[in-house]
């Protein structure tokens, strides 16, 4: 993207929101200038002062999606001494920042495929080193005898496909908090690579 295509202020935020809607309801493809224009109720001059094509909305959309999934990452894995804290805290970061930022999430994983190919690959090597980060936290726990799994990569790609999920189901009218969903995800991650909490099995052992 450009370092004009999209500019801060309250009227390019309104275009964001116009244009995030109308992805996610009717696709990329589906979606017009002319339409993301009306929605924000500005005419097609005025909206392109703020922008300079439709795919500059949409890389915006996706580039800001995999920022906020990387300084989630980054934030737990500086606060996480083990592999099992570490997983558990790409889970949460992941959950939280797809029930929190639903549509843009959607919108990123529906709508990659949309963008020119030049674009397509600076966004696929943000996603690619997102994910590789996970990878190496698996890695490392197979290594330590912590996480027992025959695949990890089949791993990655289902703990991952299981958090993004999130992002099609969660409301936030619903009988769960989003910190709840995370905790459970985290703690169903676990279950899947086949860690067993020292301290719990110790506790077991004494109640015995």
């Amino acid at each position: 993207m450009s370092s004009s295509a999209v500019t801060t202020s309250a009227t390019a935020d309104r275009i964001r929101r116009s244009a995030l809607h109308l992805f996610a309801k009717h696709g990329y493809e589906a979606t017009g200038i002319r339409e993301v224009a009306r929605d924000a109720g500005l005419s097609l001059s005025t909206l392109y002062h703020y922008i300079e094509s439709k795919e500059d909305l949409l890389l915006d959309i996706i580039r800001t999606s995999m920022s906020e999934l990387r300084a989630a990452a980054q934030e737990s894995l500086a606060n996480s001494e083990t592999p099992a804290e570490r997983l558990a805290g790409l889970v949460r970061g992941h959950v939280t920042v797809h029930g929190r930022m639903r549509l843009d999430a959607i919108v990123s994983d529906t709508e990659l495929r949309s963008l020119s190919e030049a674009e397509r690959k600076g966004a696929v090597k943000l996603r690619d080193r997102y994910e590789q980060q996970w990878q190496e936290v698996i890695d490392e726990g197979v290594a330590a005898n912590d996480f027992y799994v025959t695949d990890p990569k089949l791993v990655r790609l289902a703990l991952l496909q299981m958090c993004t999920g999130v992002a099609y189901w969660y409301s936030p009218a619903g009988d769960r908090a989003l910190p709840h969903i995370a905790d459970a995800f985290a703690d169903l991650a676990l279950l899947m690579v086949g860690y067993v909490d020292p301290a719990r099995t110790e506790s077991e052992a004494r109640a015995r």
